[in-house]
């Protein structure tokens, strides 16, 4: 009887220090993150108070001697693109590419990467 009673009161213990943890373990909150000292301040959109807002982004416009060059180069490549594909369109499937069309496909890799640096600025 008194092994019972022992056993009795420790489930007794056991189960009111379980009960009692529940509530601490409810009110934990998880941590919170420290915000960028650069970040831009969440309580103002973006042009309200200069955050977000670059002074030159209204001055998009382009020089006409680049924008004519760039209209150029991308009349060259386009002809450069229709010949590769006729060149390539005449040659047999099983057959090795001429030399013509990997050098072909070379100019026109540089003339597009040419024209991506000057749409860049």
């Amino acid at each position: 009887m008194e092994q019972s009673r022992r056993r009795m009161l420790a489930a007794l213990v056991a189960v009111a220090g379980g009960l009692g943890s529940v509530p601490a373990l409810a009110f934990q909150r998880a941590p919170q993150p420290i915000p960028s000292p650069n970040a831009p301040n969440p309580s103002y959109p973006p042009g309200l108070n200069n955050s977000g807002v670059r002074p030159d982004s209204d001055k998009k416009s382009v020089d006409p001697q680049t924008q004519l060059e760039i209209r150029n180069d991308v009349q060259k490549l386009y002809d450069l693109v229709i010949e590769l594909r006729d060149e390539v369109a005449k040659t047999d499937s099983n057959a090795v590419f001429s030399l013509s069309v990997v050098k072909k496909a070379q100019q026109i890799e540089k003339l597009a990467k040419k024209v991506k640096d000057l749409s860049k600025g």
